[in-house]
């Protein structure tokens, strides 16, 4: 099956562009809805941290280490780098009486504007804790200290990655298709669109037991602290507080965007193939008003898929549209 046309940019009178990609949304059953391919096979990035965050608790490290809801926010984020997310990242490490140097992730400016300025201004270098993965590196330090490996916990062949690989694969169903590397240094494993919306109904609605536990502790610690999932001024943030705090979302790079609707029982998982973000924000937000987790008149829908667009000088230039046959 073919991407489909899923967000248009309109200058004018005329359509400039056209994103495509794939959308699914899924319950407990099965695929409920879709767009595009359900079996396009996609790396899901940064959107399924939840899922990497799973042998976090499910081992015992997360209680044994005392973890709170902000941590196992963290886990789950791709933040800012504002100081609310390097202090407790910083104070997490410290915890397990490890420190920055520990972590594999790199280190890059962070996203949050007011502590870029204050950094350049202070000729202050970035370290590893401003990488928007610090919070699910230092969960994967805090599992790796549980199942005793060595210090280089983003190897393929890691405990800690082993068991990465076997929540995904169990999570989603499927054995992963492929894998690579990710932006912070950590195996991403590859599936199906389809299966990503199926396993995000999964932490929408889990099971009993121990991995159904895990599920909800994560879902909830991103819906009670999603300012430390992103940042603010950030899409998943914003979409959530949106909410009211009842849907989970996570984007992913490369323009992948999944949201988990507990009241619902509903996953969803969004990929643009042109990996645009601007896309992927619209089309989640897109998604979410048609299923009514989102009022159409919420100002959030005008920052992401409704707005005008401007020039430099303030002046109307078009904007984004949704394409025929995308839910209205």
């Amino acid at each position: 099956m073919a991407a489909a046309e899923m967000i248009e940019l309109w200058r004018g009178n005329l359509r400039e562009g056209v994103h495509r990609g794939h959308a699914v949304v899924a319950d407990a059953r099965g695929i409920v809805a879709a767009w595009g391919d359900p079996g396009a096979v996609i790396f899901p990035r940064s959107s399924c941290k939840m899922i990497q965050a799973l042998p976090l608790i499910e081992s015992g490290a997360a209680d044994a280490a005392r973890l709170g809801t902000e941590e196992l926010a963290l886990a789950c984020a791709s933040h800012s780098g504002a100081v609310i997310h390097t202090e407790r990242v910083g104070r997490w490490l410290a915890g397990i009486g490890l420190g920055e140097k520990a972590l594999r992730c790199g280190s890059h400016m962070p996203g949050d504007k007011a502590e870029a300025k204050r950094m350049t201004c202070a000729g202050e270098a970035p370290c590893q804790l401003h990488n928007n993965c610090s919070g699910k590196h230092a969960g994967f330090l805090t599992l790796n200290q549980r199942l005793g490996g060595g210090p280089d916990y983003v190897e393929l062949d890691h405990p800690v990655q082993r068991a990465v690989r076997l929540a995904f694969e169990e999570v989603t169903e499927e054995t992963a298709a492929g894998w690579g590397v990710d932006g912070c240094s950590a195996p991403n494993f590859a599936g199906t669109i389809g299966a990503l919306a199926q396993g995000m109904a999964r932490f929408a609605r889990p099971d009993g037991g121990k991995r159904g536990e895990a599920m909800a502790r994560l879902v909830a610690a991103m819906l009670k602290h999603p300012e430390l999932v992103a940042g603010e001024g950030r899409s998943c943030t914003a979409i959530m507080r949106a909410t009211g705090g009842r849907v989970a979302v996570k984007t992913g790079a490369e323009a992948v965007f999944v949201a988990i609707w507990p009241e619902r029982g509903l996953g969803i998982a969004v990929k643009v193939e042109d990996g645009a973000a601007r896309a992927s924000e619209a089309a989640i937000v897109a998604l979410l008003v048609h299923l009514g987790a989102l009022p159409r008149e919420h100002p959030v829908v005008g920052t992401y898929l409704t707005g005008a667009h401007r020039n430099w000088r303030g002046l109307e230039t078009g904007g984004l549209r949704l394409a025929p046959g995308f839910p209205r």
